[in-house]
């Protein structure tokens, strides 16, 4: 399936697509942060649908915009209830769009991210996990006691093993963080491969129309053994995530320098 822009494919529309998105999705963000400050005096559940209502309306700004769709597949595999989720990192896209999925999400994030006016506030609200980058055993702790708090409300914590978005193609760098949190929490993994950074790529302006092909796999059960789970994991996002971008035309080690314009053209 191949996105259908409003301007053609050609060299240079991809960052003249590329700035009028992050316009319409900054602005976008901005009015749901300032028309929806009542919310952070309401329930919680309001506040995620908010929040969930925000997401799609960014892949739909995607899809007007810059011609970028998604094909989520395997939905059948997203067990109801508590879960922790690890998904493949490339993009900022995987930050929103992921979280349509759930009903009700928590994604691991940057403890500064809670320190900032606004946006921090609404952290607060959704009561998204907080971790402080650097590793040691209080923070494991911490970001354990967090997770388990809301988990035990039926929640979803979405989880990039990573840490940080990678090159499409680049070597896996899995920090201990999640394992520590599948050995801990003792639900189902639920790990999410898919090929966004070909479409949004990392630190770069450019948007590409086309489809993100995301592929829910099958959950890892609780009770493995954390290096037993580490390797599965890995092997089971890597091997998945190479699988989609060979499927959108990118040949690992090929010499690629930019993604193809649309679907593997």
């Amino acid at each position: 399936m191949t996105g259908r822009g409003v301007w053609p494919h050609k060299a240079g529309a991809g960052r003249l697509r590329g700035v009028v998105f992050n316009i319409a999705f900054y602005l976008n963000l901005a009015a749901f942060l300032l028309v929806g400050l009542p919310l952070l005096a309401g329930p919680r559940k309001w506040a995620i649908a908010a929040l969930l209502a925000w997401c799609r309306s960014s892949l739909w700004l995607l899809r007007v915009i810059v011609g970028l769709d998604v094909d989520f597949r395997g939905r059948e595999n997203i067990p109801p209830g508590a879960l922790l989720v690890a998904c493949k990192h490339q993009s900022l896209w995987e930050t929103f769009a992921v979280l349509t999925l759930f009903d009700d999400p928590a994604t691991v994030q940057k403890r500064e991210l809670f320190w900032i006016p606004v946006h921090g506030w609404f952290s607060h609200k959704f009561k998204m996990v907080p971790v402080n980058r650097g590793g040691g055993r209080r923070v494991v702790e911490r970001l354990v006691a967090a997770a388990r708090e809301r988990l035990a409300a039926g929640r979803q914590i979405i989880v990039f093993p990573e840490g940080t978005r990678r090159p499409v193609g680049a070597e896996p760098q899995y920090k201990r963080g999640i394992g520590a949190l599948y050995t801990a929490l003792n639900v189902p993994c639920l790990p999410i491969a898919l090929n966004s950074g070909l479409y949004w790529p990392r630190r770069s302006a450019i948007r590409k129309p086309g489809t993100v092909l995301v592929e829910i796999l099958e959950p890892i059960p609780p009770g493995l053994e954390q290096s037993a789970f580490m390797k599965r994991l890995e092997e089971a996002l890597e091997t998945a995530s190479t699988r989609l971008l060979e499927e959108a035309g990118y040949k690992p080690g090929g010499g690629n320098r930019t993604p193809p314009e649309a679907g593997g053209t």
